[in-house]
């Protein structure tokens, strides 16, 4: 049976952090994720975890400064101190919730000095991790979604994990940023699945829930259940209407 983690970044938007882990659980979830939660007191949503009995699975480096249009910090040169600052900021973060998963976000850059700067952060980022039993996850987002971001391919990310070459730093595989840039999703699955932390889904084009457009989930979920990959799918979608309206998706892909 296919576990799920709820993406609190795009799900439950409208309830405070620890009420939207106890919506996810009260949904059905089996664990949940987050973007940026620096906003509420760590000691309040580890509470709400125990009392779930849910681990968070993952949450992201900051944005920086979105109003300006940053996306992350970790590749722009001439950006380091922050970047590195916001590395830190994040684990520290995971470590008192007890997160698995930090994703460092990349941010708009280009070039190779963006690649020398991003390798060398993500180096920093292993290393405090690694003390914590944390991963690194880096993610390719698609150029509609996030023009100019720096990380856009699978191919890009496994040459940037190579020149890391850090055991604790993956790769995260969402579909729905991968299926616009790249297709092909069984194929990558297999052949990249070493290199996987993570799994995100949503509907292609629409970013809706998982049960409609370009992608099968119910062959993708089995593809993955036979390459072994037994850990909770990350549910990042934005829903159609409201989050309870449109949870008919997980039972019927379970």
């Amino acid at each position: 049976m296919t576990l799920f983690s709820a993406n609190l970044g795009f799900l439950w938007q409208d309830l405070a952090l620890s009420d939207a882990i106890r919506a996810a659980k009260a949904a059905g979830f089996d664990a949940v994720e987050c973007h940026w939660p620096y906003a509420v007191p760590a000691k309040e949503v580890r509470a709400a975890l125990i009392e779930t009995g849910f681990t968070m699975l993952g949450l992201n480096t900051t944005r920086g400064d979105a109003g300006a249009g940053d996306n992350g910090l970790c590749a722009i040169p001439g950006r380091e101190l922050e970047a590195k600052a916001a590395i830190r900021e994040a684990i520290a973060y995971a470590v008192a919730i007890e997160t698995p998963n930090v994703h460092v976000m990349a941010g708009i850059a280009e070039g190779p000095v963006a690649q020398a700067v991003f390798i060398d952060n993500l180096r920093y980022a292993c290393a405090l991790a690694e003390a914590h039993d944390i991963t690194i996850l880096i993610e390719p987002l698609n150029a509609r979604d996030a023009p100019g971001y720096f990380l856009g391919t699978s191919v890009q990310a496994v040459k940037i994990i190579e020149a890391v070459a850090a055991p604790n730093l993956k790769l995260m595989f969402d579909c729905y940023h991968v299926q616009i840039m790249e297709g092909d999703l069984s194929h990558r699955l297999a052949r990249l699945m070493p290199l996987i932390g993570h799994v995100q889904i949503a509907a292609v084009p629409d970013r809706g829930e998982p049960d409609s457009g370009e992608i099968d989930y119910r062959h993708i979920l089995k593809h993955l259940e036979k390459l072994g990959y037994h850990r909770p799918v990350g549910a990042e979608y934005r829903p159609r209407s409201t989050t309870d309206a449109g949870l008919s998706w997980m039972e019927a892909l379970r």
